[in-house]
């Protein structure tokens, strides 16, 4: 056990308020890959470019596909032992015989932390939810919350595949126990469907069928007001937090550095759980601050064993 273990876990077990702020990085060991994994791409779109209010003003039927494609991956994938290390802590902190306060700040959107019985009232969706719609009519406020239902629309059936399967070839030379792979054929995409509004998902509420959109924050978009206050309420209030667990992130863009910012300047610590950690962190130069290199999953059940035991 390393030193820097010995002495996170000392540490954690006089805590009496946490905060987690979780990344992409959490969930890879569920098999999603983060949002700029494989090139950024999907079927040779850029996802960044998919993933505004404009794209989806402009052409709802692709940004939808891009969205089926989202959900379907995330609802394929189970929540990680990491997940669960934070459920536990989470549920800890809502017994009636616990002094810990504790909240999830999660930036993923995949709905695994809520699917890993994590405690809802101390759990912030920070960029929303996958499995969230929204209407998109300025005079509605219409949300369909935790809907896993797949395809949502008929007209969205199939599109949750990328690529086409491989055509494979049978060697003339080889007998019938074995075959070969012609691997000179390149995988195709399966091409955008042109898909009319009327058969996008429709608002129920509006009786002129406005399209719902994924409840997710948008670039360009405001995060929710609602969301960030119960956050800052938490981090502001009387007792200073004692320790934030920045996990599966770099914890260096708006708003996460300034949570971690936050924590530091009221006197409490910080423990990094990533692939990638400055060496001075790992090192243990950096005041007040540990680093654990590697799977999120696998190094928070054991880093956290102190408090929540076993996952």
């Amino acid at each position: 056990m390393s030193k820097q273990l010995v002495e996170f876990q000392e540490y954690l077990k006089t805590c009496r308020k946490i905060v987690a702020l979780v990344g992409a990085g959490l969930s890879v060991s569920s098999g999603l890959p983060t949002f700029r994994g494989s090139q950024g791409l999907w079927k040779n779109f850029n996802m960044i470019d998919l993933a505004t209010p404009d794209a989806f003003y402009i052409d709802p039927g692709l940004v939808w596909q891009f969205y089926s494609w989202r959900r379907y991956n995330a609802l394929q994938a189970k929540p990680n032992k990491g997940h669960l290390a934070l459920s536990a802590l989470s549920n800890l902190a809502t017994r009636k015989d616990s002094n810990l306060e504790y909240i999830t700040i999660t930036q993923n959107v995949d709905g695994l932390s809520s699917r890993s019985g994590h405690a809802k009232e101390n759990l912030y969706e920070i960029h929303g939810s996958l499995f969230n719609l929204n209407c998109t009519s300025f005079m509605c406020n219409y949300v369909d919350r935790n809907n896993l239902k797949h395809p949502l629309t008929k007209a969205l059936e199939g599109t949750e595949y990328e690529y086409d399967r491989k055509n494979r070839k049978r060697s003339l030379e080889e007998d019938d126990s074995s075959h070969q792979v012609d691997y000179s054929i390149s995988p195709q995409f399966r091409p955008v469907k042109n898909i009319p509004e009327s058969e996008l998902p429709q608002c129920p509420v509006c009786k002129d069928g406005s399209l719902l959109r994924p409840g997710v924050v948008w670039f360009g978009e405001s995060l929710p007001l609602n969301v960030m206050n119960s956050v800052d309420n938490f981090i502001e209030s009387n007792n200073s937090v004692d320790l934030i667990l920045v996990i599966g992130t770099s914890g260096t863009v708006y708003p996460a550095n300034s949570y971690v910012d936050r924590v530091k300047v009221k006197g409490g610590k910080v423990a990094i759980f990533n692939t990638d950690i400055e060496e001075d962190i790992l090192q243990g130069i950096v005041k007040d601050t540990w680093g654990f290199r590697g799977d999120a999953a696998e190094l928070l059940p054991i880093a956290l064993k102190p408090v929540i035991g076993e996952v």
